[in-house]
This record gives structure tokens, sequence and C-alpha cells, in this order.
């Protein structure tokens, strides 16, 4: 996640699989680490948590379709 948000790697969907299970580790990035102000409010938007497996498919397919839209409009420069 770091290096998406510094830009060193192209965004990409990070989706956390299981909500039950991640719940701990957001609870305590929400509480702890947002509330030291380690993380902006907006770095919590890179995470994707879903227990169903077709939304996970959907933000991938939606993510790659805006990437190949991207890289389309910069080839057209």
């Amino acid at each position: 996640m770091t290096l998406i948000q510094t830009g060193k790697i192209s965004q990409f969907p990070v989706i956390l699989f299981g909500r039950h299970y991640w719940a701990g580790l957001l609870r305590w990035m929400h509480s702890r680490v947002l509330g030291e102000k380690k993380i902006s409010p907006g770095d919590l938007d890179l995470l994707v948590v879903t227990d169903d497996p077709h939304e996970a498919v959907e933000v991938i397919v939606a993510a790659h379709t805006a990437q190949q839209e991207q890289a389309r409009l910069r080839a057209e420069r």
C-alpha cells in the first residue's frame, strides 16, 4: 500500500477477503494508525473489504478497465 500511496507502482485493487477475518486489523487501523494520524482517511479507501467473490471480481475488472483506458488516452497524446 505504501508503494501505491507514493506512486512507486500503479494503483491496483487491494482486496481483503473475509470481513470477519480482517475486522480486528481494520479496527486497529482506524483507532490506532488513523487516530495517531500516521495515515490519511483516504488511505483506507485503498482497501476493499468483501465477503462476495463477485464483488471482488467486479473491483478487479473495473480497475483493469480504468487502467486500459488511461493507457489508451496516454497513447493518443
